[in-house]
């Protein structure tokens, strides 16, 4: 790896407990900062295409089908640029990692918007795939390393919000900068944007605690859950901590599957949900955004109240949350579809409602994925659930935009009503066995807490 990009090496312990906790006060609010504006933009690069859209297949001549291609080739890249960017910053430095990676989206989309061959657009809109995959790794690194678990529902929730202030903000940004100029501006300004936010990653996001001569945050925070994973298999390889503690564990797997219908989805309303309020209610394409925008809003909420949920009312576990929301899911995509009544305050409402509920285990699964992992292998985790997560968003591409060629968008419908009711099945097994580990460990003795860590914490 290029020295640079390496993980820094541990510094002496400081003693002061005052100035320890003062650097992690510190910091913890910076970094959270810096990664919250960070991944927002990531996001302002990779969901310009959607709001574009119509106005690129009226100027360019594409089709659903071109479109529907590059979704599913981005989001293939993407899956696999998750996995594999994961496994290397578990040992890199999350502030260069995830700021050269915002740094060449930026680019690209800039790129992008002075393009028009179908070829070019797609080779290009795979490459920002490759590098919007070192976004997510990074930071599930950092939430793992500065915050401990009897505080991480709060903390990841918030992050998460991230998502939903960038989808909120690029069907605004993308729809006026189309209405007034032209489609291309709405990559290239992001593009602009992103660079910017990239140098400021690079100057302002830190590694690790123990790199700034910081105890661990289990340590510092006297949390007997995180001690128990921080001394988890310990003196392992990396190959082999990677192999027993993901590619071999039945939770993480259960996760996987759980997220492909989460994101068949979340992304089938985010990438298609415009285009439906424009062709089958007749909706403009500013009107069409506005009301879009609302699932973000939903979501921006949906995680708050997922996180916290889960830290105060279930004492940590995910289960039950993913649940409830799980529920939702389905019931609000019911409603969106089968409401008799139509108007632009019913049908926002709804989308409003999806994106609650949706960005809930969207949120959970991947905080849950980290949390029953090795410490040293968050990344990794994080992104084997990511890589099946975009081949969830990869099927809601080509493959629906085939199904909505035949069976229109009846088909559509049928597809993510479908997911979103499987996805409280493969989550309920979360619910006896996290509960019971929870339980097995507060009745641990004291000094058993920080030396046992029940195996793969599910």
């Amino acid at each position: 790896m290029i020295n640079f990009l390496k993980s820094e090496q541990n510094t002496r312990i400081i003693d002061d407990p005052n100035q320890i906790a003062a650097i992690y006060k510190y910091w913890r609010f910076h970094i959270m900062v810096t990664m919250y504006i960070g991944y927002a933009v990531f996001f302002l690069t990779r969901k310009n295409l959607s709001y574009a859209m119509p106005e690129m297949i009226a100027n360019l001549g594409l089709d659903k089908a071109d479109i529907g291609m590059m979704g599913t080739l981005f989001y293939i890249t993407y899956g696999c640029s998750k996995f594999f960017s994961g496994i290397v910053s578990d040992h890199s430095n999350p502030r260069y990692f995830m700021g050269i990676g915002l740094i060449m989206t930026g680019i690209i989309n800039i790129l992008f918007g002075f393009s028009s061959s179908v070829i070019m657009l797609t080779t290009l809109w795979m490459l920002n795939a490759l590098f919007q995959g070192w976004g997510w790794p990074p930071c599930s690194k950092l939430l793992t390393t500065w915050y401990s678990r009897s505080e991480r529902g709060f903390w990841w929730s918030l992050w998460n919000t991230a998502h939903n202030v960038g989808g909120a903000l690029i069907p605004l940004l993308v729809g006026y900068v189309t209405l007034h100029y032209s489609w291309r501006y709405g990559f290239i300004i992001p593009g602009i944007l992103a660079v910017l936010a990239g140098l400021f990653l690079c100057w302002r996001l830190r590694d690790k605690p123990v790199t700034l001569g910081l105890p661990t945050v289990g340590q510092w925070q006297k949390d007997a859950l995180e001690l128990t994973q921080e001394n988890e298999g310990l003196g392992l390889s990396s190959s082999e901590i990677l192999k027993r503690y993901v590619l071999k564990n039945k939770y993480i797997w259960l996760l996987a599957f759980s997220y492909v219908l989460v994101y068949i989805v979340r992304t089938a309303i985010n990438d298609w949900g415009n285009l439906y309020l424009t062709e089958q209610h007749n909706y403009s394409l500013i009107t069409a955004n506005a009301a879009l925008s609302l699932f973000e809003v939903g979501g921006f909420i949906g995680s708050l109240v997922a996180g916290w949920g889960s830290d105060i009312i279930f004492r940590g576990n995910r289960g039950p949350m993913n649940l409830i929301f799980s529920i939702g899911i389905f019931l609000a995509v019911s409603a969106l579809w089968l409401m008799p009544m139509t108007g632009f305050i019913l049908q926002a409402a709804c989308l409003f409602a999806i994106g609650f509920f949706v960005f809930g285990p969207q949120m959970l699964i991947g905080m849950a994925a980290a949390e029953c992992s090795h410490k040293d292998s968050v990344g990794a985790a994080t992104g084997f659930v990511g890589l099946f997560a975009y081949m969830g968003a990869a099927l809601a591409g080509y493959p629906l935009a085939l199904i909505m060629e035949q069976y229109h968008w009846t088909g559509f419908f049928t597809v993510i009503s479908c997911a979103s009711a499987v996805i409280g099945l493969l989550l309920l097994p979360f619910l006896k066995a996290q509960s019971s580990n929870i339980n097995d460990l507060a009745q641990q003795p004291e000094e058993l807490k920080s030396a046992n860590y029940p195996g793969n914490y599910y």
